[in-house]
């Protein structure tokens, strides 16, 4: 028995941009476009705000902007969480997340770190505002789910031979159980370096794949958890899905494909 992802897709690509800038608008028509799905971490406190090259969505265009996609956390402020005390860390990711449920009338709950900067102690205190993961800037170069979601590790930033990665991640071997690729950046990257065909030419090459799923990060959180999640009888032949997302098996590689339903029982032996 091997797990899969829904509907018995192998693997699993995901995009996941910070802070919300105005060129998010061309990223976001560049990914629909190639039937991608990704993640869209945005300061609250800084919607509307022009800093001189640094201009940032308005407030009223987030929920329909990104229709599809996923709005997760960023921090109000951009403040950098190690160095704050407890209490400011709390207003930091909290407000942040009551800001952007209130533009998108949808439940926020994930994020990225600002900086890529985190500690045991933030992590702590992440769990407890109902944050179920948070990504870092650490690139693993690797295609398997995290061990802990709150220190999520991307796969690679969109300048960190995207191209070459992306080949490997098509051809990965089918024994390995839940390959995930998840690329990272900024928006404003593209438009400051003018290299907008990075972006396409990886959606392009990626696009329209029977075995993908393209998902954003709080969809793949909630599917791998749950995944793990999964109890079994002592001989491992009756599982049972105690949480409120469907999960996919193959009873063996290229075998049969199950679906287990939330709060279902099954039984994956020969009778």
């Amino acid at each position: 028995m091997r797990f899969v992802y829904p509907e018995g897709k192998n693997k699993a690509l995901t995009f996941s941009y910070d802070d919300g800038q105005i060129h998010d608008r061309k990223l976001v028509e560049i990914l629909n476009r190639h039937g991608m799905k990704g993640t869209f971490h945005l300061n609250s406190g800084m919607l509307a705000q022009d800093r001189n090259h640094d201009v940032f969505l308005a407030a009223d265009e987030v929920a329909e902007l990104f229709a599809g996609h996923e709005v997760a956390v960023h921090g109000v402020q951009h403040r950098n969480l190690p160095s704050l005390s407890g209490n400011q860390v709390v207003n930091e990711i909290l407000e942040d997340r009551r800001a952007l449920e209130k533009l998108t009338g949808g439940m926020v709950q994930g994020m990225s770190y600002a900086f890529g900067n985190y500690s045991e102690e933030v992590m702590g205190i992440l769990g407890k505002l109902g944050i179920k993961y948070s990504r870092t800037v650490i690139s693993t170069n690797g295609f398997f789910p995290p061990a802990d979601f709150l220190a999520w590790h991307p796969t690679c930033h969109h300048n960190g031979g995207l191209m070459e990665l992306g080949q490997r991640f098509l051809a990965a071997p089918s024994y390995v159980e839940l390959p995930l690729m998840y690329v990272w950046g900024h928006s404003f990257e593209f438009a400051g370096n003018g290299d907008w065909s990075v972006i396409e030419e990886f959606a392009e090459m990626m696009e329209g794949k029977e075995d993908i799923w393209y998902a954003t990060n709080l969809e793949i959180c909630d599917y791998i958890q749950a995944t793990r999640s999964l109890e079994s009888s002592g001989d491992g032949l009756t599982l049972k899905n105690p949480t409120s997302v469907s999960v996919w098996i193959r009873k063996e590689q290229g075998g049969e494909l199950l679906e287990i339903r939330p709060g279902e029982c099954v039984y994956i032996g020969e009778r």
